[in-house]
């Protein structure tokens, strides 16, 4: 027993003597405060990137709502103008102009409404070479 605390004392004296000088004591302060100011560093610089990046998605959403407003503005401004009016009587009301008359067209017919598919259909049953698509590119009187 009488030798654990020997053993224990002698611990505790070289740590005194050898560790807790002035110099270490000093050592370990600088590189605990160097860490310090580095991670608040980093801190500081992680909530300004943030609140940059906030700042432009905002600064986005300000411009689209301003362009949002501007056309809301426009559009307000033609429903307001005479042209539009008369666009809308015409329309709502059959109204015209002295001179103006209306033709009804009829609807179009089934060969009308099928000609631009035949038109596409004989196109695609010829297939090309490669050499007469070149052709084509090149010289299109070909």
């Amino acid at each position: 027993m009488n030798n654990i605390k020997h053993k224990i004392r002698r611990w505790k004296f070289n740590l005194k003597r050898d560790f807790l000088t002035l110099e270490n004591i000093v050592l370990v302060l600088a590189i605990f405060l160097c860490l310090f100011f580095t991670f608040q560093s980093i801190n500081a610089m992680s909530r300004s990137w943030e609140l940059s990046e906030k700042l432009a998605t905002e600064k986005k959403t300000l411009e689209l709502l301003e362009v949002e407003v501007e056309t809301a503005e426009l559009e307000n401004e033609y429903y307001q103008s005479n042209e539009y009016q008369e666009l809308l009587a015409r329309k709502m009301l059959d109204k015209k102009l002295e001179g103006e008359n209306m033709v009804v067209l009829p609807e179009n017919s089934e060969a009308a409404k099928n000609k631009y598919k035949e038109v596409v259909a004989e196109s695609s049953e010829r297939e090309y070479s490669n050499f007469e698509k070149w052709m084509m590119y090149l010289f299109s009187k070909y």
